[in-house]
């Protein structure tokens, strides 16, 4: 399992479209920390969800997933790799970006999008392995977002996304939901990353 978050950390640092995206990622949210510290913790929990379905979704895009698992027969073992190596980009980009939060001298704000973004990784990584193509996964979330929990639930319903806003503004009931949400979404990926690739 090692040689997995090895290897993906590996293809993060060096494949074009991964580094390209850390870095617009952590210097865009760097910009956005020193003018507005809300907008920071907003753009680097996108952004942790964002590169987490990535990670773990080119691998269906690229048809590499095939050889992936011929390496390493054992799926969920390999589900498990991806999701730390997501953790650790997320995070590592997050801690990053944040430096301008940290030189205002906001460590709250700083602390709670740091506490928040593994979980919106795990979520975004687990629920990459569900629906396995990205543009989809975005497109439905975006909608999910804006008409489930923005129109219905306004914003306060127990749905992932509230969950990650409240938690991200350091509530801690909201965490904790958000939690649940990205634990039941890795459940999910453990019965979904059995099905077959043919399809994808």
């Amino acid at each position: 399992m090692i040689a997995i978050v090895r290897s993906e950390l590996h293809r993060a640092a060096t494949i074009r479209s991964s580094w390209v995206s850390i870095a617009v990622l952590g210097t865009v949210g760097a910009l956005f920390g020193w003018f507005n510290v809300d907008s920071w913790a907003l753009l680097t929990c996108l952004g942790a969800f964002g590169l987490a379905v990535m990670t773990v979704a080119q691998h269906y895009q690229h048809r590499t997933a095939v050889l992936l698992y011929l390496a390493q027969p054992k799926r969920v073992l390999v589900l498990i790799a991806q999701v730390i190596a997501s953790v650790v980009v997320a995070s590592g980009v997050a801690a990053l970006s944040g430096a301008t939060v940290l030189a205002k001298g906001d460590l709250t704000q700083y602390r709670y999008t740091l506490t928040v973004v593994p979980v919106m990784a795990v979520f975004g990584a687990a629920t990459a392995a569900i629906v396995r193509r990205p543009t989809w996964l975005f497109l439905g979330c975006a909608g999910w977002f804006v008409f489930v929990e923005g129109l219905v639930g306004r914003l306060k319903a127990p749905l992932p996304f509230s969950a990650f806003l409240g938690s991200g503004a350091g509530e801690r009931d909201s965490l904790l939901i958000a939690a649940g949400w990205a634990a039941v979404a890795f459940v999910g990926a453990v019965i979904a990353i059995r099905r077959d690739l043919t399809g994808d």
